[in-house]
């Protein structure tokens, strides 16, 4: 059982094949009273062995190393290690590497190049359930994301319905036949029939269980 002063600090595991690199982060990291070296790896496989035994709160994990690299770890641990929260601590700024990293579960993405203070707030930050990426990382990955997002040419909100589309939505999805909902309305059947077009366009509906569906998830009807 941890003492109470050791269960305080956030325990650490340092996964690098360079020992002068394992060494100048524990002595960096020993600075600050709030972090605790639970272990050293210099290997994939031995990273997993070490936080199956050690169950660290943060792994940080260089992604070159031998034996097995720190993509296949990552993918590992957070399959058998899942408390522990990783931190890819890399001089890849590579951008399939960073998404890799962030698609297997890592938390953070922090350079060699960062001072120690960010890494120390990278360490906070996944502890407490958040993400930390260097800010250069970061501003790479807003990138490829505001590409992809541009590249989409589904609205990611639907489009506002009037409150008759809304009315007519209600009719469409109990059933009714236009004939049915212009008589209900009194309105003409041409009308319901634009209505339904309208519908339709607004929210790239094509079908009435889709818009059944829309209707479930937006509270209009219940189940």
């Amino acid at each position: 059982m941890k003492e109470n002063a050791a269960s305080s600090k956030i325990s650490v595991l340092l996964a690098d094949d360079h020992p002068i690199v394992r060494s100048g982060l524990k002595s960096e990291l020993k600075k600050f009273p709030n972090i605790n070296i639970c272990g050293e790896a210099s290997s994939g496989r031995e990273t997993i062995d070490k936080a199956s035994k050690l169950h660290p709160d943060v792994v940080l994990l260089d992604i070159t190393m031998p034996d097995m690299n720190g993509l296949e770890a990552t993918k590992i641990l957070r399959e058998h290690q899942p408390s522990s929260k990783i931190i890819a601590l890399t001089m890849h700024e590579n951008k399939n590497y960073i998404l890799e990293m962030i698609r297997l579960g890592a938390s953070g993405y922090v350079l060699k190049d960062s001072e120690p203070g960010e890494l120390v707030k990278a360490i906070e930050a996944v502890n407490s359930g958040k993400s930390y990426f260097s800010s250069n990382i970061s501003d790479k990955v807003m990138d490829i994301y505001s590409s992809e997002i541009r590249k989409n040419k589904k609205p990611f909100v639907k489009g506002q319905l009037t409150p008759r589309e809304n009315e007519v939505l209600l009719y469409i999805v109990k059933g009714c036949s236009n004939k049915e909902i212009a008589s209900l309305l009194n309105v003409s059947v041409r009308t319901v029939e634009t209505h339904r077009d309208r519908i339709m366009s607004k929210l790239n509906i094509h079908s009435v269980a889709g818009l059944t569906r829309y209707a479930i998830s937006e509270g209009l009807i219940e189940l």
